[in-house]
């Protein structure tokens, strides 16, 4: 390893610092411990001794975030029974998933809070690669994966005692309980859990019942308790956001004064108000968005899927999003990104379409490409994909412009971002905390990310004996 000390210089590369300023040409950037000591032109002298990287013909970027992911993401019954004591491999392997594809830090917004926390401590310590994690654990108000807020028909398939097991991982003392509560009993809860060493709160504005659609889209808290659960992360430090899927819920999270919201666009077949896209402009509140490409709306169209309903709807995935960009506020890269197991793809109910939003390490590409055909300005996806998630979650400090003295996290690509949405394919080098990465050996220990295996003597057997997709038996029911 290479001392503290020692200078590298990345030069004769264009420079886009994410600040929203024009590119420097042949620009030269110097890292010291970990961080950028210098930005400038050809002009700025390269220190003797320096270790010097040649970008010339390339683009130098800030490294890529996400503003909501998932790291432990795949919640099929099935596979949080095979790793239930992995954990936190599982969560240190979808950090260099997206390390590899540019994601030098990620925003983890529901999870199992303590195995996060391993990861995130293990990897800020050195001894694993992968982006840098800050995470939330539990969405307050929620309760855990087999629970009727996510995968109700799960506990159905375990005994309670292992569905509390699991859902506990979690939950902890931030779930459904909560909502019974009166502001200040909530606002104590949610310091305790604020104690354990999470980085930002996330609570439920709204309800989240994903499988199972209907008419409803009801609050979760009043808009007492979502002021004090606001006002007490501010108090210790942190930024709180607020979940929410429908019109009111917004709206009250905004007034509550959440930092961001996390798919601000999804409210049904109700538009935001323009009195909301006022309000949430007026108090800087940040959004994340869920975009979809036209190629992906086709292939789900093509696939049976609906596309007039819920999640999927015009309103909530296009016209929400057209009049966030017109309006001017302030937008965030997000995708809700996993890492599915290989026989996840058996299963036609998490079928995404082409363009997957929500594919861990392709998604944040996906969102680029999807916001360029709704013409949002190059500069502002870069920002929205850097400087504003940073900003956001009070980490602005530290993270998101290539600026003297915020964190070496930097890309180098072949072809130049403000020209097209696919160019931030072409990486050529990812380098987070000063330090080049590995991308080749990444992830280290592929445990979803593996090929599937083969199938055994067994399983071709039977399928050829099989009716898959047949007629049954008439005797069978």
């Amino acid at each position: 390893m290479e001392p503290s000390t020692t200078l590298t210089a990345i030069v004769g590369g264009t420079l886009i610092d994410g600040t929203g300023r024009a590119p420097i040409e042949e620009g030269v950037l110097l890292i010291q411990q970990r961080r950028i000591r210098a930005v400038g032109d050809r002009t700025m002298p390269i220190p003797p001794g320096s270790k010097v990287i040649s970008a010339v013909g390339q683009f130098i970027i800030p490294g890529l975030m996400d503003a909501n992911v998932h790291l432990l993401g795949d919640m099929r019954l099935e596979n949080l029974l095979r790793h239930e004591a992995r954990y936190t491999e599982l969560i240190i392997e979808a950090a260099q998933v997206a390390l590899r594809s540019g994601l030098t830090t990620v925003f983890d917004t529901w999870g199992p809070r303590r195995a996060l926390m391993t990861a995130r401590d293990r990897i800020n310590a050195g001894e694993v690669p992968g982006s840098r994690i800050f995470c939330a654990g539990n969405i307050i108000g929620l309760d855990g994966p087999l629970s009727a807020d996510f995968f109700p028909k799960a506990q159905e398939a375990v005994s309670p005692a292992m569905a509390e097991k699991i859902n506990s991982l979690w939950v902890e003392n931030v779930g459904p309980a909560l909502t019974w509560l009166t502001p200040d009993e909530v606002a104590r809860e949610v310091s305790t859990y604020i104690g354990t060493g999470v980085d930002f709160v996330k609570y439920a504005s709204s309800e989240h019942k994903p499988f199972r659609p209907g008419p409803t889209a009801f609050l979760a808290f009043s808009p007492q308790s979502q002021a004090a659960m606001v006002e007490q992360a501010h108090r210790l430090g942190i930024t709180a956001q607020a979940h929410t899927t429908a019109v009111e819920a917004l709206r009250v999270a905004i007034e509550a004064g959440s930092d961001i919201i996390q798919h601000c666009n999804i409210t049904g077949r109700t538009p935001i108000p323009s009195s909301t896209l006022q309000l949430l402009v007026e108090r800087k509140t940040a959004s994340t968005v869920f975009p979809m490409t036209r190629r992906c709306y086709e292939s789900l169209r093509d696939k049976g899927f609906s596309t007039e309903d819920g999640f999927l709807s015009p309103v909530a995935v296009d016209i929400n999003i057209r009049n966030l960009i017109e309006s001017r506020a302030t937008l965030l890269l997000a995708t809700d990104g996993v890492i599915l197991a290989p026989e996840a793809s058996s299963d036609p109910s998490w079928m995404a379409g082409e363009d997957n939003l929500f594919e861990l390490g392709q998604g944040h590409f996906h969102w680029l490409k999807a916001m360029e055909e709704k013409d949002f300005p190059p500069m502002k996806a870069l920002q929205a994909a850097t400087r504003n998630c940073a900003v956001a979650y009070g980490k602005g400090q530290d993270l998101g412009t290539l600026e003297p003295g915020k964190r070496a996290d930097l890309l180098i690509l072949d072809k130049n971002p403000l020209q097209s949405a696919e160019n931030y394919r072409s990486i050529r080098t990812v380098i987070k905390d000063g330090r080049l990465v590995d991308r080749a050996s990444l992830p280290v220990n592929p445990i979803l990310t593996r090929p599937a295996e083969p199938a055994s003597a067994e399983a071709i057997a039977y399928r050829a004996r099989h009716h898959v997709g047949g007629s049954r038996h008439p005797r069978c029911c």
